[in-house]
């Protein structure tokens, strides 16, 4: 198994991570601004300020729309996924407030709610399934008088499971709680409505299934929830610069510097590229592959998959352990020989490895697909696992 040179062709299946390839459109997108545009949004009167600020409220309509929600001014801008669940957890909770939130969680809720605990701050942690589902009425069971926040993860960034949010939303609404969903695996996906959800606050980078570049984000707030939710972050707006004070006002109220601009029109372009191809023919894209890879992954012996067993349970993320083998091992093979990219360890969400048992195993091997993955790469995927795991190559 020689190594193989940089220059062959990459198997990139860190999707989870961010995504790539991009769309042509995006990186066109990106290149028209930088070269072409170079302004701000909203801060002068040029021509091309009009037009960098005008395509920013396309945008803001575009992934709106592409989430069923009504009013644009409810969808923020920010810096990515973690901005956006941050400008929540900070903005809403407060000294004697109590939040539900579960082992599932990524990093991204865990560290402000560890950091919000010393503000006087209670959590309840939820535990999962061996599938790492939750269960709503375990949910129901850790409310309190005072709980003001249920957090949830739409899909685990680990195992890919889908969580039952909708019914969980519920369960926090009839307690009189908001609720937060961190959509950073499912959004591009699959098929994703604020109101289907019923969440209050839809957080999500645009880098990972929006098909965005780096650096970019979204929070969708549901009307009637921004009033309970404070500002952060306070600075210029480009509106209302007499005034002292942050401006109450949506969007601004939450978008204070200046705007990511090449990235957002950039993640303009990814959600256009996700509109016209169809979110459903993405979804049985990423069900079909996905499903291969972890038909392929448990005929190999040794080979542990961590997990929902069908692919209809999960995004396009499979999470293995290999007996014998450290995930760090497995993953410098892959690369190093194969050319096979993919994500070892404990993802930033050391809670659900806890819960699994794969903490002291370091972590897990995680192969995450997009829409550009082919069948050919799965197969190729499978059949390097086999190797380097010491068993048969399957076909």
């Amino acid at each position: 198994m020689p190594a193989q040179s940089e220059s062959e062709p990459r198997i990139y299946l860190d999707n989870a991570a961010t995504s790539w390839p991009k769309p042509p459109a995006v990186y066109d997108a990106v290149d028209d601004y930088q070269r072409r545009l170079g302004s701000p949004a909203g801060r002068s009167g040029y021509a091309e300020a009009a037009e960098v600020s005008r395509r920013i409220e396309t945008v803001r309509r575009q992934v709106a729309s592409f989430i069923g929600l009504a009013d644009a001014s409810h969808l923020i801008f920010t810096f990515n996924g973690t901005d956006s669940l941050n400008l929540v957890l900070h903005g809403l909770l407060k000294p004697g407030d109590h939040a539900v939130t579960t082992v599932v969680e990524h990093n991204s809720v865990l560290r402000p709610l560890a950091n919000l605990k010393t503000a006087g701050v209670e959590t309840t942690s939820v535990g999962c399934s061996a599938a790492s589902i939750i269960d709503p009425d375990d949910v129901r069971r850790a409310l309190r008088p005072n709980t003001r926040l249920v957090a949830i993860i739409h899909a685990s960034n680990v195992t890919g499971a889908i969580q039952p949010v909708a019914d969980i939303a519920r369960i926090a609404r009839e307690a009189g709680a908001l609720s937060l969903c961190d959509a950073a695996q499912s959004l591009g996906h699959l098929p994703l409505a604020l109101d289907t959800l019923g969440v209050d606050f839809l957080a999500a980078p645009g880098h990972k299934g929006l098909l965005g570049p780096l650096g970019t984000g979204v929070l969708a707030i549901r009307p009637g929830a921004a009033d309970r939710l404070r500002s952060v972050r306070q600075g210029g707006t480009g509106t209302q610069s007499e005034r002292a004070e942050q401006p109450d006002d949506l969007p601004a109220k939450f978008e204070s510097g200046n705007h990511n601009v090449p990235g957002i029109l950039g993640l303009g372009a990814g959600v256009e590229y996700l509109t016209s191809r169809g979110i459903a023919d993405i979804q049985q894209h990423g069900e079909r592959l996905c499903q291969r890879l972890l038909d392929g992954l448990a005929e190999i012996t040794g080979v542990r998959i961590i997990g929902p067993p069908l692919a209809a349970e999960r995004v396009p993320v499979v999470s293995i352990v290999v007996e014998g083998y450290d995930p760090q091992e497995i993953a410098l093979g892959l690369d190093a020989v194969y050319r096979i990219q993919t994500r070892p360890g404990l993802h930033c969400a050391p809670r659900i490895h806890d819960a699994l048992g794969t903490q002291a195993l370091g972590g897990t091997v995680r192969f995450s697909l997009g829409p550009l993955t082919t069948q050919a790469e799965i197969a190729a995927t499978i059949n390097a696992v086999a190797e380097l795991a010491g068993s048969e190559v399957v076909g």
